[in-house]
């Protein structure tokens, strides 16, 4: 057996279904490494499971409702969706924690994503973004490194849960001599190498005006797609526990 394993192989460990790998994941009590579109887990981290048995499920935090999108269905069109607009899209919990994995995230945040710190104030961007969900997702708010974003509630029933992030863009292009040193600074505040930073900066997309125009109109359809999907789910579930 390989060092790292794969989800179904985890599944058929665990005794579990694939979902609740998800889940695992999205609560922290298991670890995996994404490869591509494809989830590993280190054997040993499994073995450690197996031995104490698995880990109880996390009590929700503050801001976070129960679970009701599943999760591997919301990734894959999220990913869909982040590759055509051609920005960085993300799904959070109203208090910022992530839902999925980040799609199509650029060279610049994930350097700055690495950092503690710099995790931490991306959550508290995204907290922020989920504030005021009802706001007209063709606005475009300033996140703490000073790109571009735009966010949609995903309403399930008759509650926003969660929200929608599609970010990582320039609306116009910056000055070069400001942009410089506010990157540097950015690096210096979260430890990381300045030359670094700046280098990955470069490849920052500047939406133009014909996506900037669009972004509003697809997040709101996505965000809808997934409150539907949450929706059925819970329905669902609802009949299945009757």
């Amino acid at each position: 057996m390989s060092e790292f394993l794969t989800t179904k192989q985890v599944q058929e460990l665990l005794q579990v279904d694939r979902t609740t790998i998800y889940r695992m994941i999205n609560d922290g009590r298991l670890i995996g490494v994404k490869v591509g579109q494809q989830w590993r887990f280190a054997r040993s981290e499994i073995q450690a499971i197996l031995e104490g048995g698995l880990p109880p499920e996390k009590e929700s935090q503050p801001g976070v409702t129960p679970e009701i999108l599943p999760t591997h269905c919301v990734q894959v069109i999220q990913d869909v969706f982040a590759e055509v607009a051609e920005v960085g899209a993300i799904t959070t919990h109203l208090n910022g924690e992530p839902i999925t994995q980040p799609s199509n995230c650029n060279p610049f945040c994930q350097l700055i994503r690495a950092t503690h710190s710099g995790n931490l104030a991306c959550k508290a961007s995204w907290q922020k973004l989920a504030a005021t969900p009802e706001i007209n997702a063709d606005e475009f708010f300033t996140c703490h490194a000073g790109l571009q974003y735009s966010r949609a509630g995903i309403r399930v029933s008759d509650y926003i849960s969660s929200i929608l992030v599609a970010g990582q863009y320039y609306t116009q292009a910056p000055n070069p001599d400001e942009e410089t040193q506010r990157i540097h600074e950015l690096a210096i505040r979260h430890g990381i190498a300045p030359d670094a930073l700046l280098e990955a900066s470069a490849a920052l997309p500047v939406l133009d005006p014909r996506l900037q125009q669009k972004i509003g109109r697809w997040l709101r359809r996505v965000a809808q797609t997934f409150g539907d999907i949450g929706r059925e789910r819970a329905e669902l579930m609802g009949r299945l526990q009757k």
